[in-house]
């Protein structure tokens, strides 16, 4: 029985990928990288079009896949290396899950915020009261029951969840039906801009989350033990491209949209990417995997028993040339015209905020991410929910 469900398994990982399964060998230069098609993938897209993996004597595949399962994916050979949320793999590695984080690749994503018509503004605040969020699983949603774990709230019971396409949550808010939201860039933002929310919890802002990386390189384990040299390449022409994007912003947000990586505007993803800190690092990579364990076992959404220190020195892995001194002296190009200045950011938060007085259907197709279609991290036994799924379901 066993058997056919790892088969089974094996099939549905494969077949949620747009490529086959063409296994890297250890006497070839190959290596498979995984994406899904989000906003943060920037250093993987601009790593494979600017030719830092091939700098590094690899010959990159890029393997598109989506959420259900890309964790199953990465850990049963579908792919070998990515970047990805900590927050999302820590619960499979606790569970025997045989993936590796290598090194940090962007911070500060994620917010909770509260509607300035409330009287909401500390987080114990949000107690018993109704929060919208893109998706039960969801990176904001994972984040939001973080926060109210290490603050004595239960998400589970004393939280209201209610579930909207990431663009209508500021309507949410506009029509009372919840009292804050949990969101990720550019949407906590464009609320702000519009004058919609008030920072309660912000990655990029508060202590312990602004110490940390919300995203690391991850490999699958039995590859890198067959091929660290080939994985720390890898590591390296990924941290380049996160250089590459922290020094470049807004070219890289362009070069993803002309490149087809995701559906989305150059406007959007540059103030998406503008916001978040592409500094990659090793040490405190693995730091970051203690400080997000510890706070995932208070929230319950890990084991009670687990032993938080040594899983994040399972879940981590030192590789030779991948180091801070190395980190330190990588120079990359600066590409004229490629940042955003301050009075810039003004500009195209004003031409975004313009952008989002059109109809429901115009501001789901702009702001929606496939993100949405993630399974739930609370309890990973659950149904997903599909991108489909909106408030009035949710509640039923």
């Amino acid at each position: 029985m066993r058997a056919q469900t790892f088969v089974v398994l094996l099939a549905l990982s494969l077949t949620a990928c747009g490529k086959k399964n063409s296994a890297s060998s250890a006497s070839s230069n190959k290596v498979r990288v995984g994406y899904i098609g989000l906003t943060c993938e920037a250093p993987i897209y601009v790593a494979y079009e600017k030719g830092f993996f091939k700098e590094e004597g690899l010959e990159p595949e890029l393997v598109k896949c989506n959420w259900t399962n890309y964790k199953d994916t990465l850990a049963l050979g579908g792919y070998d290396i990515t970047h990805h949320l900590i927050m999302y793999f820590l619960k499979p590695i606790e569970q025997g899950l045989d993936v590796r984080f290598l090194a940090g690749i962007h911070r500060g994503c994620l917010r909770v915020q509260a509607g300035v018509r409330t009287n909401i503004h500390t987080i114990e605040d949000l107690k018993g009261k109704r929060i919208g969020v893109p998706g039960m699983g969801t990176p904001p949603f994972v984040f939001a029951n973080r926060v109210f774990g290490t603050h004595g709230i239960d998400a589970g019971k004393d939280i209201i969840w209610k579930v909207y396409p990431a663009g209508e949550l500021g309507l949410a808010l506009d029509k009372g039906e919840v009292d804050a939201v949990a969101n990720a860039e550019p949407i906590g933002s464009l609320l702000i801009a519009e004058g919609k929310v008030r920072n309660i919890a912000d990655q990029i802002m508060d202590a312990p989350y602004n110490e940390e990386y919300c995203c690391e390189v991850i490999a699958n384990g039995k590859w890198v033990d067959a091929n660290p040299k080939r994985a720390a390449a890898a590591t390296r022409a990924m941290l380049k491209g996160a250089k590459w994007v922290e020094t470049n912003p807004k070219t890289a947000a362009a070069l993803a949209v002309e490149k087809k990586y995701l559906a989305s505007t150059e406007e959007l993803n540059t103030v998406a990417l503008a916001r978040l800190r592409y500094i990659p690092a090793v040490q405190m990579a693995a730091d970051s995997l203690v400080t997000a364990a510890r706070e995932m076992k208070a929230a319950k959404m890990l084991a009670p028993e687990t032993d938080t220190n040594a899983l994040a020195k399972r879940a981590f892995m030192q590789l030779d040339g991948v180091s801070d001194d190395w980190i330190k002296s990588l120079q990359v190009e600066k590409v004229a015209g490629g940042q955003v200045s301050p009075n810039e950011d003004i500009r195209l938060m004003a031409a975004l905020i313009e952008k989002d007085a059109g109809d429901s259907c115009c501001r789901r197709k702009m702001f929606d991410q496939p993100d949405q279609d993630a399974p739930n991290l609370a309890d990973p036994n659950a149904q997903h929910l599909s991108k489909t799924m909106v408030a009035k379901d949710a509640t039923r």
